[in-house]
């Protein structure tokens, strides 16, 4: 017995002990729904009938032939890459900002990542009365002689004020992890810049941007995939319309599985929605070799 459980295999068996609970929780709460939602998507269930068909492959052709997901994708791609770019910018420009030594900073700082902290729901609410056509915003227009649009009634300004709105909110996490990536770049490496005749533009070009690169593209991850999930806003700000201008996939798979109850169509949306994520995950991981410092 003791020549059995020779050291190595006594480490191996507490490793696998520590990641056990995390490793149980994937199975239970990750694989297991991901392989359900597949399975359902194969299936038409309807629960107000109490029936539950197999349909092979029905539900796929139906998301070929569907005349709105041309639409609802064009939706999502105008949301994610307008969230992308804003948040992103916005939230590097601040932590540049924020970076410098000068009084006031630390509170700056807890405003703008405040947001952050609140609920998601509760922020929504306040930014819908104060983007209706009687709101607070069109209010401020008008002490300055200025009419306001209605914001979430234009196809335009909809989909726009519901970016504006996502991108306030999470802002301030993006420009913590940029905050603490510019504190890590050597002050050495910015003075010997400076000496030898490099302005500010050049210094930030070839020093700062190649070592925070890592941390963009954790942050780019991180706010695709979260641009694909957004639900919440769109519920609460504008349900989809007007029309389907701000249907994205996710309030789209809502809509079918939970108001129109085809649930085995939704779950096909699901998978969609798996695969698109997972394919701009894995090509951004992939494209990091062009342009994260250290990667190649």
């Amino acid at each position: 017995m003791n020549s059995f459980w020779t050291r190595r295999r006594r480490d191996n068996l507490a490793g696998y002990l520590f990641i056990a609970p995390q490793l149980l929780g994937s199975l239970a709460f990750v694989l297991g729904p991901l392989v359900m939602v597949v399975w359902y998507s194969l299936h038409e269930w309807n629960v107000l009938a109490d029936t539950f068909e197999f349909t092979g492959a029905s539900n796929y052709r139906a998301l070929a032939d569907d005349p709105e997901l041309g639409n609802v994708l064009a939706a999502t791609t105008f949301f994610s890459v307008g969230l992308v770019v804003f948040n992103l910018t916005l939230a590097l420009l601040l932590a540049v900002l924020l970076n410098q030594k000068l009084r006031g900073t630390v509170v700056f700082r807890t405003l703008f990542f405040s947001p952050v902290v609140v609920s998601l729901v509760a922020w929504t609410i306040v930014w819908g009365f104060l983007l209706q056509n009687d709101g607070g915003i069109n209010g401020l227009l008008d002490t300055v002689g200025v009419t306001g649009p209605n914001w979430l009634r234009g196809e335009t300004t909809a989909m726009m004020s519901v970016i504006v709105v996502q991108v306030f909110k999470n802002v301030g996490l993006n420009m913590v992890l940029f905050l603490a990536a510019l504190q890590g770049v050597p002050q050495q490496l910015y003075e010997a810049a400076t000496l030898d005749g490099a302005g500010w533009w050049m210094r930030f070009g070839r020093i700062t941007m190649p070592l925070i690169s890592p941390t963009i593209l954790l942050t780019s991850i991180i706010t695709v995939v979260g641009s694909l999930q957004v639900f919440a806003q769109i519920a609460v700000l504008t349900q989809g319309g007007p029309g389907t201008s701000t249907t994205v996939l996710v309030y789209y798979l809502y809509q079918q599985a939970f108001q129109f109850h085809h649930f085995g169509y939704g779950a096909t949306l699901s998978v969609l929605l798996f695969v698109i994520v997972l394919g701009l995950t894995l090509l951004q991981w992939r494209m990091r070799r062009r342009w994260v410092l250290d990667e190649n």
